[in-house]
C-alpha cells in the first residue's frame, strides 16, 4: 500500500508519538517476531556495523612439566549489519481523529505485528523480489524432510540437530508454521501415540528435543507440484547465538488526510472517504552465520 498522487500532500503532518508509546510498538513487534525473540539485539547506527565474528577457535595441547607452551590464534571474520527501512500504511476512519488514545490504541493493535511478519518472512526466505545488501536471510540453507515414506519427524528432527551440531552449533530454537504445527501434532509412535505432546486435550508443542518452540504463519512457504517439485517449508531451526538483529531508532509515524492510497487494485481517496491514513517505519538490519540453520519440511500437497 502507497501514498500516490503529484505534489506534496496539504494536510500531511508528523504524530508525536510520546515515546512510551513509540517503545511500545517495538516491544510489542519483537513479541510478534519470533526472530527478534529468538536473535541477539545490538545497536544499529544509520550508517550500519562492523560485526566481528569467531570463525574457529584456538586449540588447547597437552605440555609436559616444563615443555612449551602452543601458541594457537581464533580465526576471525567480520560482516557488516546494514540498515534497511521496513514501512506500512494503514488506513483508519477519520472517527480515531477525535480521540488521540484511540488513535494510538489502534497503532499498537495493528502495526507491530504486519512489520514482525514481515521482517520474519525477509528472514527466513529473503526479500520478495530483488536484494537488501547486508541483509542476510535462510533462502538457501539446507532442507531436512519430515514425512519421507522410511523416516519419521522424530528423525527429521534429529537429522537437523546433527547436522547443524556438525557445524559446531546446538539448536537452541525452532519456529513452526501453523502447518508444521499440524505435522508436529499428527507424529505418532508405532502405537498410535503422539510423540510431541502429552495429551490431546493439551494439544501444544512448547519444545522439541529440549529446545523452546516458536510459531510463526511467516515460516511457511508452499512448494510447487509437478516436474521440479520442491516441498513446502513449514519451519526454521538453528543455533540463535550465530544470529543478530538491529534497530537504528524508533518507530517513525507521518500521517495524511488527502493523498491516494492504492492497495493491489483498490484505490481510497482518503478526503472523499472521511478517512486518513498512518504510515509507520522503522530502520533494522539482521546478520547471521546461516550454516548454523536449516529448514524443516513436508511433501507438497
Amino acid at each position: 500500500m502507497a501514498i500516490t498522487g503529484t505534489g506534496v500532500p496539504t494536510n500531511r503532518t508528523n504524530i508525536d508519538l510520546p515515546n512510551d508509546v513509540s517503545q511500545e510498538i517495538i516491544q510489542k513487534t519483537q513479541e510478534g517476531s519470533a526472530v527478534m525473540q529468538l536473535a541477539r539485539q545490538i545497536a544499529l547506527p544509520g550508517r550500519g556495523a562492523q560485526i566481528p565474528i569467531i570463525a574457529s577457535d584456538p586449540e588447547a595441547a597437552w605440555v609436559s612439566e616444563t615443555g612449551v607452551k602452543p601458541v594457537s590464534n581464533p580465526t576471525l571474520d567480520k560482516k557488516i549489519m546494514q540498515a534497511h527501512k521496513l514501512a506500512v500504511i494503514v488506513p483508519f476512519s477519520d472517527e480515531f481523529r477525535r480521540d488521540a488514545a484511540a488513535l494510538y490504541d489502534a497503532l499498537i493493535a495493528r502495526l507491530p505485528g504486519v512489520l514482525a511478519k514481515k521482517f520474519d518472512e525477509t528472514v527466513f526466505f529473503g526479500p520478495a523480489s530483488g536484494t537488501l545488501a547486508n541483509f542476510d536471510n535462510f533462502s538457501a540453507v539446507t532442507g531436512y524432510a519430515l514425512d519421507t515414506a522410511n523416516a519419521t519427524a522424530y528423525d527429521g528432527l534429529v537429522a537437523i540437530d546433527t547436522a547443524i551440531s556438525t557445524q559446531g552449533g546446538t539448536i537452541n530454537g525452532y519456529v513452526f508454521s501453523p502447518q508444521g504445527r499440524g505435522v508436529l501434532l499428527g507424529a505418532q509412535d508405532t502405537t498410535k501415540r503422539p510423540l510431541f505432546v502429552n495429551t490431546a486435550a493439551e494439544g501444544a508443542v512448547n519444545r522439541l528435543l529440549g529446545s523452546p518452540v516458536y510459531f510463526s504463519s511467516a515460516a511457511y512457504k508452499a512448494g510447487t507440484s509437478g516436474s521440479g517439485a520442491t516441498p513446502d517449508v513449514v519451519g526454521i531451526a538453528g543455533d540463535w547465538t550465530h544470529a543478530m538483529y538491529g534497530v537504528v531508532e524508533g518507530v517513525k509515524i507521518d500521517y495524511s488526510a488527502d493523498a491516494t492510497l492504492t492497495s493491489g487494485n483498490t484505490t481510497i481517496n482518503l478526503f472523499q472517504q472521511n478517512m486518513f491514513a498512518v504510515r509507520a517505519e522503522i530502520e533494522i538490519g539482521f546478520v547471521a552465520e546461516t550454516g548454523y540453520f536449516g529448514k524443516l519440511t513436508k511433501a507438497h500437497a
